[in-house]
């Protein structure tokens, strides 16, 4: 009797413990429905823009002869600047330059320091602190203040001139923090088994950090980069102070506009509005095949860790 007691008691415990499926409270579907409204709107808000730009920018690359025939402007992608082409094509070139020069000098001092932050460095040390506040402001200081920064230190005190190298030291001083932030905050994300793995398997340090936890932080890294870019391409304040608004394609230590500059300029001029619209298709283009190819590049380096 006793037993058939106790197994009634198990049944009902069962039986009580089992959640019951219903309707979620008015308050989480609230919040969903909030989050699927807020991520409509973003879309939205992303297709109008790039819609308004193909739609403006797309027919400005065509134009119809005398005998009324459709024509491409292949005067826009003239290797020479000039009054009458309006070419792009330099500032295409400085653009991709730009981009790399910037990166060249901002990724591995980022990715560097975050893995020293995050692997290395005492988790409450007094550097640590400092160094993380210090990422955290100088990632929210306006564009601005970096162009008067490079104008005065690289421009004017390292006697670098209006220089594409001054310009890409200042952009990339300019997206230094967000790097390294996002690499030390990638890296803490990665789960400490895989570094007791690592180590329980004889592997040091710097093999454990380069092996084993650097292809799992891939991605987020990757993902600071992509950032970087899309802020590098669009940037024109600090460049504008520190590179200049040259029209042909720039060396190292010359004066050279960028696509965003170029748009610039042409709207600044006033008489071009329509060309600046096939600049910002082109600029468009451009950063959607370099984040492209950056993320192709992250999938393969996760893929071989």
């Amino acid at each position: 009797m006793s037993q058939s007691v106790d197994a009634g008691a198990d049944r009902r415990q069962i039986d009580i413990s089992v959640p019951t499926r219903g309707r979620a409270p008015w308050g989480s579907r609230a919040l969903k429905w909030l989050c699927w409204l807020a991520g409509a709107i973003t879309m939205g808000v992303l297709l109008l823009i790039v819609s308004y730009i193909l739609a403006n920018g797309i027919p400005e690359f065509f134009f119809r002869d005398e005998e009324g025939v459709l024509r491409f402007k292949d005067q826009l992608f003239a290797v020479r600047y000039s009054s009458k082409n309006l070419s792009m094509f330099p500032a295409i070139i400085n653009t991709l330059s730009m981009t790399g020069l910037s990166l060249l000098f901002s990724v591995p001092l980022g990715v560097g320091g975050g893995i020293y932050l995050a692997e290395y460095a005492k988790p409450n040390s007094k550097l640590v602190k400092v160094i993380r506040v210090t990422a955290e402001t100088l990632a929210g200081i306006p564009s601005i203040i970096y162009a008067l920064f490079g104008m005065l230190v690289f421009v004017v005190t390292l006697g670098l001139g209006i220089s594409m190298v001054a310009g890409a030291l200042t952009l990339g001083t300019m997206t230094l923090p967000m790097i390294l932030r996002q690499t030390e905050e990638s890296l803490l994300g990665v789960p400490m088994s895989y570094r007791e793995g690592s180590y329980g398997l004889g592997a040091g340090k710097l093999r454990t950090t380069i092996r084993i936890v650097l292809p799992v932080a891939m991605p987020g890294i990757l993902a600071a980069v992509l950032l970087s870019i899309g802020r590098i391409s669009g940037e024109t304040a600090a460049l504008i102070f520190t590179s200049g608004t040259g029209t042909r394609i720039a060396g190292l230590n010359d004066s050279g506009r960028t696509l965003a500059v170029h748009l610039f300029k042409l709207q600044e001029e006033g008489r071009a509005v329509g060309a600046s619209f096939a600049v910002a298709v082109v600029l468009l283009i451009i950063v959607v095949l370099m984040n492209a190819l950056s993320a192709y590049v992250a999938k393969k380096l996760t893929t071989k860790g």
